[in-house]
């Protein structure tokens, strides 16, 4: 059998993508104020970055409730489809394919974004973390999540209906399909959770009813936009921000089989990517290939070597990379001929800024 390589052409859902390589989303709050717009700066970022054969866009809120960032982008007003609709366009001009991340963080949060100062959650318990909000004299600093207030029934089907509204955005915008983030401590992994779910309702208590939100968002997603146009992001192993949970990897692989029926596009995983971080389980990858027969894509700090071995043995189909794609716009090149990788400069212009330490990283001469 030949070497499966990072390289080949495949399939997700109905799109062929001309290489196994994704663009992994990462925040990096460009968005034209008021309104966390996106703009033509970001058009401009993503499509330099479109020989990733799929990119995945940074997390953008369904609703204003979902916002727990300054500067993120959202997908919920017309302003914002505008402007995502500029970063579609650039990217299909430039032959790429684009999927947009569909958020609501949560309890992971602040009270300036919200009314009455409360964030929402499935229970009314901090996740002992902090997001990054622009104070006063418009500087970005990491401030404490405060108690949320627990959403109510009226409110869970609410916040459905603001995924798929968001999901119908998408597609108004151009992208190719959407992700789900239901990892990393955000919303969907909140209700998977019984450290952050408390509910004595359908929504909480077994294994069964914790799944039950994940389930009718992803259902309710793809009955407006087709299930080869729907994936969800999921973080098993990840236990900071209060979500240290034993039974997180069995309500995972439920949801997994759920999706399995529902011909669910795909699965990312978004893995631990610090050096010491806990290793994924073979096993569990094994388990995760024989329960969902879709597009698996790993994230966390990949190499070519070790995504190579993991796609020679079957277990996943695509692998994401981000910290690379920052000061490396065409990342898929230096992989594939071994070239050398640009380091990320200033990190003060990570989050927030101008083109600075975003659009003005070089491509490689032809002759590298």
């Amino acid at each position: 059998m030949p070497q499966t390589t990072l390289f080949e052409t495949t399939a997700v859902g109905n799109l062929v993508l001309k290489n196994r390589i994704v663009m992994a989303p990462m925040t990096r709050a460009r968005t034209a104020q008021p309104g966390n717009i996106p703009t033509a700066l970001m058009a401009e970022y993503y499509q330099q970055r479109a020989s990733a054969g799929l990119i995945i866009t940074e997390a953008t809120q369904i609703s204003p409730q979902g916002q727990g960032y300054s500067w993120t982008p959202g997908i919920h007003s017309a302003e914002q489809v505008a402007g995502w609709r500029l970063v579609t366009e650039a990217v299909h001009r430039a032959g790429g394919t684009i999927f947009s991340q569909l958020w609501h963080v949560g309890r992971m949060s602040h009270e300036s974004f919200h009314p009455d100062g409360k964030p929402v959650a499935p229970s009314a318990l901090a996740p002992d973390a902090q997001v990054w909000v622009v104070n006063s004299a418009g500087a970005g600093e990491m401030v404490d999540c405060p108690v949320p207030r627990e959403l109510t029934h009226a409110d869970i089907q609410q916040v459905i209906a603001d995924y798929r509204q968001a999901a119908m955005n998408a597609i108004d915008a151009g992208f190719d399909g959407v992700e789900v983030h239901g990892g990393n401590g955000y919303l969907i992994d909140q209700f998977l959770r019984r450290t952050s779910n408390q509910r004595t309702d359908e929504f909480g208590g077994s294994l069964t009813n914790r799944v039950r939100f994940a389930q009718e968002v992803l259902q309710a997603i793809s009955e407006a936009i087709g299930p080869e146009r729907t994936g969800i992001r999921l973080a098993p192993f990840i236990t900071q921000r209060g979500m240290d949970d034993p039974q997180a990897i069995e309500a995972i692989l439920a949801l997994a089989a759920w999706c399995e029926t529902k011909g669910i596009a795909f699965i990312h995983l978004a893995e631990a990517d610090w050096d010491d971080a806990p290793q994924v389980p073979y096993t569990f990858r094994e388990i995760l290939r024989a329960t969902f027969s879709g597009t698996i894509i790993v994230a966390g700090n990949y190499t070519r070597e070790k995504a190579e071995t993991l796609l020679a043995a079957g277990v996943v189909d695509l692998v994401a990379f981000g910290r690379p794609f920052i000061a490396n716009p065409d990342f898929p090149r230096r992989l594939k001929e071994n070239l050398p990788l640009a380091a990320i400069g200033n990190p003060a212009t990570l989050f927030g800024g101008s083109r600075v330490g975003y659009t003005d990283y070089p491509f490689l001469t032809s002759e590298a």
